[in-house]
């Protein structure tokens, strides 16, 4: 397995891993022992990134990876390098993000007893409060460093800007935002920024909510996932346009001997040393399909075809509903 770096200064890390969004219901049905068979083929492939979150499954992510840890026994927290993450908030049917102190601690606290660990070695702010500066949060964040409860801190789906200005304070190891052929909307600027600070860009939905792959979600099951149903890109006509133009670069991908899944996490491998894709699945054989995405090297001719099949801008809707799109930066 390819190895990189989680930040300038940090450990190296597996150059995949693991969303564990999908160890809940979001995706479809899902139970533990579909959990603990997909995290032993990621140790038997090298894969020791999981990325997860409170509020996957609200709580439940965080749990199966903490029994998955209890199960396998003495050594196994040492074989993964976690990284959690807490600010959204919901409550009485409204939602907002907090960023105060106070909440970010006790929410670590939460998840640590979860996990089952002493210590997390990535903790991100999931969302950002734009009423509180992000020089603060970014202080805060040192001092959770400073405390042991996380080796390393991070945000999700910030700006390029914000990016710059927490890392004034003290060294951001990672930002986590959408990034794929699907959604290119990091290359204007945030891929370039997170290069030059030193600063890991975690890929998340890297094969498109599994449009990228050679078995997308068909239209009669989207129902079953609870975010899907909402996005633009999944509701007509945009959702047949998309799959018309994602059957191309299925074609293209079984033609480059290789699962259309992993020619899109191999393409965002080619992005940049610094990028590492997390995408999330139930099934070990899928993936098994990001893994052979990250033994193939791609060359200039092989990105230019790919760009020929799906050129920036190719998708149809936009990536969020309105009120999705409440707490992600635009930039």
């Amino acid at each position: 397995m390819q190895q990189r770096k989680m930040g300038a200064d940090g450990p190296l890390i597996s150059a995949l891993g693991i969303g564990a969004m999908s160890f809940t219901d979001v995706y479809g049905p899902t139970d533990e022992a579909q959990s603990f068979a997909l995290l032993d083929a990621a140790l038997e492939a090298g894969v020791t990134h999981l990325d997860t979150a409170n509020v996957y499954g609200r709580g439940r992510s965080e749990t199966v990876i903490g029994n998955y840890l209890a199960a396998r026994g003495a050594g196994t927290r040492e074989r993964f390098h976690i990284a959690t993450k807490a600010a959204i908030r919901a409550e009485d049917g409204r939602r907002w993000f907090d960023n105060s102190p106070e909440y970010l601690e006790s929410e670590l606290d939460k998840s640590l007893k979860r996990l089952g660990t002493e210590t997390v070695d990535l903790f991100y702010v999931h969302r950002r409060d734009p009423d509180v500066p992000i020089e603060d949060v970014t202080g805060t964040l040192a001092r959770l460093v400073e405390s042991g409860k996380t080796r390393a801190f991070g945000f999700s789906e910030i700006a390029p800007s914000s990016l710059r200005r927490a890392s004034a304070v003290a060294p951001v190891a990672s930002v986590q935002s959408e990034y794929s052929l699907w959604t290119r909307g990091p290359e204007l600027g945030l891929v370039q920024t997170c290069a030059e600070l030193g600063t890991t860009l975690v890929a998340f939905s890297p094969v498109g909510r599994s449009m990228l792959t050679d078995h997308p979600i068909p239209k009669e099951r989207l129902g079953e996932c609870a975010l899907l149903p909402e996005m633009p890109r999944f509701q007509e006509p945009n959702y047949a346009a998309n799959m018309a133009i994602a059957d191309e670069f299925r074609a293209l991908a079984a033609e480059m001997g290789l699962p259309a899944a992993g020619l899109a996490i191999a393409w965002l491998l080619a992005q940049g040393e610094h990028i590492v894709p997390i995408p999330g699945t139930r099934s070990v054989d899928h993936f098994k399909e990001f893994v052979a995405g990250t033994k193939r090297a791609l060359t200039p001719e092989d990105l230019a075809r790919i760009e020929k099949v799906l050129p920036v801008g190719w998708a149809h809707g936009e990536r969020y509903s309105k009120a999705q799109w409440v707490g992600p930066e635009i930039y």
